[in-house]
């Protein structure tokens, strides 16, 4: 008798482990749906997308540098795509500039750009989803390496000349970009891309004494824009 209530009390013990095993399991996934995360909601595999939206570029401490950008993408595969990228910017003197002028009564060492179109190719190996305010936003995380053409206008002419009017010149450079690219989505084919992007480039300094240095610079934009897949 004693040996039968051993094991009724081993078997009771060993059920209430299993199950307070199962509600620690239950309480970190209620509903069951683990899976759900491992599953892509929007899927980009063989899809075009086309965004358009604006972005602040940091290309000269003189220059309050606003633009436009427009993007058309192919993904060849779920993590693997391609991007065709213009920008176009707008300049104007900012308070540093006009501080300089006022003091010095000189005009600063400038350059700004115009425009920018490049070619990149999209890794994007990051995939989730968010509950906020009970709602379920799907994003992407993905990163892009390219070459671009790179349009801006510079006094390195005249900076250094003393009494002299300030006047700038074309020029064009190739630059290598870097861009990492967050993507929320709105339905299947509606998203808003938050955009981070470096043009580096080589570039010659101001001229003085009709010598002129080169150095590598740096650009970088900072945008938000509005797609579409199809």
């Amino acid at each position: 008798m004693r040996i039968k209530l051993l094991i009724l009390l081993l078997i009771s013990i060993s059920i209430q482990a299993a199950e307070e095993d199962l509600y620690d399991f239950l309480w970190l996934d209620p509903d069951k749906s683990v899976y759900v995360l491992q599953k892509k909601m929007y899927a980009k595999k063989r899809t075009f997308y086309f965004n358009a939206g604006v972005l602040k570029n940091n290309a000269s401490d003189f220059q309050d540098t606003l633009g436009a950008s427009l993007k058309l993408g192919y993904f060849l595969k779920e993590d693997w795509g391609v991007e065709l990228l213009y920008n176009s910017y707008n300049n104007s003197n900012n308070i540093s500039f006009e501080n300089v002028q006022s003091v010095n009564g000189s005009e600063p060492f400038i350059r700004r750009p115009n425009s920018l179109m490049g070619l990149t190719l999209q890794w994007s190996p990051f995939y989730g989803k968010i509950n906020t305010f009970n709602k379920i936003f799907y994003f992407d995380w993905s990163f892009g390496v390219g070459v671009g053409k790179l349009s801006t206008e510079t006094n390195a002419e005249t900076a250094s000349l003393q009494n002299s009017t300030n006047t700038f010149t074309d020029e064009n450079f190739t630059g290598v970009i870097i861009k990492s690219n967050f993507r929320f989505y709105v339905s299947k084919r509606v998203h808003i891309d938050l955009d981070y992007m470096t043009t580096t480039y080589s570039a010659p300094g101001p001229k003085v004494n009709n010598i002129q240095n080169e150095s590598t610079t740096t650009d970088t934009d900072v945008g938000i824009s509005l797609g579409i897949s199809f």
